[in-house]
């Protein structure tokens, strides 16, 4: 059983991302995430990335899911983030990359290039804060 998961989107790709749009989805080779702001999930999007907590990393790592490796993101606050939040402080996120088989890891991207996730994997999430996330069945 899976469940299919669509993360907040706290902002977008910055301008220091590098990517291949030759490919559908587009092939990111290095990431910039550049947050307009910030409701406080553990995971979040910008299409096609994922990015999670460290916390989150960690649990994940512990209960040794599979389908997901994580790499280094560059993190930036747009003017509008500042405006809004102008003392808040980000935790340190990384780039969740996903590269589990369908329907055999615990993390997956579907047919519809939505974020597919076991139910172990669920159980992990679900001790993180995901209140802005979409999750179906």
């Amino acid at each position: 059983m899976y469940k299919f998961i669509e993360p907040e989107v706290a902002g977008g790709l910055g301008e220091k991302t590098e990517m291949d749009n030759s490919f559908f989805p587009p092939l990111i080779k290095n990431l910039h995430y550049e947050f307009d702001g910030w409701l406080g999930d553990d995971i979040i999007e910008s299409f096609p990335c994922y990015l999670m907590t460290e916390a989150l990393r960690k649990g994940i790592e512990k209960e040794n899911l599979t389908g997901i490796h994580f790499s280094e993101v560059l993190i930036s606050k747009s003017d509008t983030f500042l405006d809004i939040y102008p003392d808040k402080d980000l935790p340190n996120f990384l780039w969740a990359k996903i590269n589990g088989e369908p329907y055999k890891d615990d993390f997956f991207i579907s047919e519809k290039n939505i974020l597919a996730i076991s139910e172990n994997a669920y159980s992990v999430l679900k001790k993180f804060n995901m209140e802005q996330a979409d999750i179906e069945d």
